[in-house]
């Protein structure tokens, strides 16, 4: 596979991502009530403790020893690239009209926009950061001339591809208790999970012409994943009485991610 093209590897790895996201909102045909609050938790935590873990493993440490064959100080590019990420989701999500699942009142700018088209914008948010991630996990491979390092981005295509299951579902679940049919609240649930082959291809395409900056991009991607674990993630996990469920959830996606990342990679 490391034959294949960068951009051809990070749509096959996007692509799975995206299938899983769609089939999560395909439970809008066998379930129409809400997600138990319970089940929430964990599904929420489960997508941080994945998340960081592969901020960590399969984005941060590549990134510094990669700066670092590249005669940088390593964790300039690590801390640099990571801060900018960290922006870029906190401008996007001050400015972009979104609303979370079970939130009253939008988030960003006043707009005008209906309850459905922000309730899709809100999960949109959480996919550009993952796929930038899995594709620059593909695109690796390119660099390094490693198979464990495909094994690393296969690996951290499925942590991601398990926390998009229940994700699709978050997100088509609620748009069909606004009123949508069960064919356009899975439709849109899926499209929300499209910008991750987009934002894989372009990030692959920025590294591809400019190796130079891959650090930089590795650990960008890492931010801005932190910035939603740390922004939306572990918080909603967290709401209300009993917050087990979800540090067990984020124990769990912790747990599993690090074991796909070392046993593969």
């Amino acid at each position: 596979m490391n034959q294949l093209s960068p951009v051809l590897l990070a749509l096959l790895g996007t692509g799975f991502t995206f299938f899983m996201t769609a089939l999560g909102a395909a439970v809008v045909y066998f379930f129409r009530g809400t997600i138990p609050r319970l089940f929430q938790k964990v599904f929420l935590g489960f997508a941080a403790g994945v998340m960081i873990a592969a901020s960590v493993w399969s984005l941060l440490i590549p990134a510094i020893e990669m700066a670092e064959e590249q005669n940088w100080i390593g964790w300039i590019p690590a801390a640099g690239g990571f801060l900018l990420g960290c922006l870029f989701l906190f401008t996007l999500d001050s400015f972009l009209p979104h609303l979370h699942p079970g939130s009253k009142y939008p988030e960003g700018i006043s707009s005008s926009l209906r309850r459905t088209t922000m309730l899709v914008f809100a999960v949109t948010l959480h996919n550009i950061p993952e796929g930038m991630a899995v594709g620059l996990s593909f695109a690796l491979p390119q660099q390094t001339g490693t198979s464990a390092t495909l094994a690393g981005a296969i690996a951290l295509a499925i942590g991601i591809g398990l926390q998009n299951f229940p994700e699709g579902a978050a997100i088509s679940l609620p748009l069909r208790q606004e009123g949508l049919s069960s064919h356009r609240s899975f439709l849109y649930g899926a499209l929300s999970g499209i910008v991750e082959p987009i934002g894989a291809v372009i990030a692959v395409l920025i590294a591809g012409g400019l190796s130079f900056v891959m650090p930089w991009l590795l650990s960008f991607a890492a931010g801005a994943m932190i910035y939603v674990v740390v922004e939306e993630l572990i918080p909603e996990a967290n709401l209300g009485e009993h917050s087990h469920s979800g540090t067990i959830g984020v124990i769990l996606g912790f747990v599993i991610m690090m074991i796909l990342d070392v046993a593969l990679g």
